[in-house]
């Protein structure tokens, strides 16, 4: 698992490579909260392209950090999910709370 994070634009993207699951989604989460604690960001999005995998770990990595990011006044966006898991994503009702693009 990679995580990049880069600022463009005013938003902040996070860029993940590889996969999430039950085993790396923990450290992805400390990073993801460490960043919005420490630079606010009034928006961040997960950039989803490059995940090969992502079970359950990842719908609570994202309602995790999408709450986090509205008690800074944030907003969180999901970006470019393979079709598969933008399926899963739909299934789970996350787009009621996290727009995905």
């Amino acid at each position: 698992m990679k995580l990049d994070i880069k600022n463009e634009n005013g938003r902040s993207i996070a860029l993940l490579s590889g996969e999430i699951d039950h085993h790396n989604a923990r450290e992805i989460r400390t990073e993801l909260d460490r960043y919005i604690i420490s630079v606010q960001p009034p928006e961040l999005v997960i950039d989803l392209k490059n995940i090969t995998f992502m079970d359950s770990s990842g719908i609570g990595l994202i309602m995790g950090r999408s709450k986090l990011m509205k008690e800074w006044g944030g907003r969180l966006e999901v970006r470019e999910p393979q079709p598969y898991i933008k399926r899963v994503l739909k299934l789970s009702g996350i787009e009621r709370i996290v727009r995905i693009t």
